[in-house]
């Protein structure tokens, strides 16, 4: 009993402190009306429309009280003037928070070829960003070596103050990692990301007109986890946290949080969010 009441105040508080992935499209502030004010968001960088439009949706969420994570995609950033006139921007609607990962670009913008270059330009100028986040790959990068992979992180993690992870469908291999991270000295608190609920039919048409990255790309190589996400006609990821919350180590672990990928599906996954808080509570 006292295990199951510990594995559900783990759950609880885990995703309390989840917070949505959101995608710039065409009227999409109109789906946060279910959100509770000062709700927090991280809103993504297209390959082709760039940094411009993930500021200009920050900036119409700052507007209507929402906390906000831009994320700066390295290979979207054209050179340090680039940079700097990103960082005023950010800076001037009063964001503390951002996320650089890589990008999805197949070739850079201008100069900036990875987050670690984009990091490293970053830290040398005069700015109040206080939290900076980067990316991680419990499961895998369908083009990367692990070996290389975790020497990347490892470089990275004097420049950031946190990382988000990839979606993550084992929770096996999320917990072993989290406990490897921390032995290697990546000691940074952890957001994992977690598939939201999502009904297949807009997931498919979402990826196909934007794609969301590394995620998709590794579920196109790995078919058990696409057909796990595929399996009816919308995907709940209640056993996938109960899995992690119950992972034998995981309060050795700087799990954090969730990163959620909702793929713009705001209401039926802070819907879901919600009840089950309440009902582990």
């Amino acid at each position: 009993m006292e295990k199951l009441q510990a594995t559900n105040k783990r759950i609880a508080s885990d995703l309390e402190n989840a917070y949505m992935e959101v995608i710039p499209f065409p009227d999409i502030e109109k789906r946060f009306e279910i959100l509770k004010p000062k709700s927090h968001l991280a809103v993504t960088c297209s390959p082709t429309k760039g940094v411009d439009e993930t500021l200009q949706l920050c900036e119409k969420l700052v507007d209507r009280g929402f906390q906000v994570t831009p994320h700066i995609a390295a290979k979207c950033v054209r050179d340090n003037a680039h940079l700097e006139s990103i960082v005023e921007r950010i800076e001037a609607l009063n964001i503390s928070s951002i996320f650089i990962p890589g990008g999805d670009r197949p070739e850079p913008l201008g100069r900036f070829r990875d987050s670690y270059q984009l990091l490293n330009s970053l830290r040398k100028l005069n700015h109040n960003i206080k939290s900076i986040g980067i990316a991680a790959h419990p499961e895998g990068h369908p083009d990367i070596d692990e070996t290389i992979l975790m020497a990347d992180l490892i470089r990275k993690k004097d420049l950031a103050t946190y990382i988000v992870t990839q979606m993550c469908f084992d929770a096996n291999i999320l917990g072993d990692w989290l406990v490897k991270i921390k032995d290697l000295g990546v000691d940074l608190p952890v957001w994992a990301g977690l598939p939201g609920v999502i009904e297949r039919g807009r997931l498919l048409r979402t990826s196909l007109r934007i794609g969301v990255g590394d995620s998709l790309r590794f579920l196109r190589k790995k078919s058990q986890v696409a057909s796990e996400l595929m399996r009816s006609s919308t995907y709940h990821p209640d056993d996938l946290v109960a899995n992690i919350s119950k992972y034998k180590h995981i309060n050795a672990t700087n799990l954090a949080g969730y990163h959620i990928f909702c793929f713009n599906q705001i209401e039926t996954t802070e819907k879901w969010r919600a009840e089950t808080i309440a009902l582990m509570s």
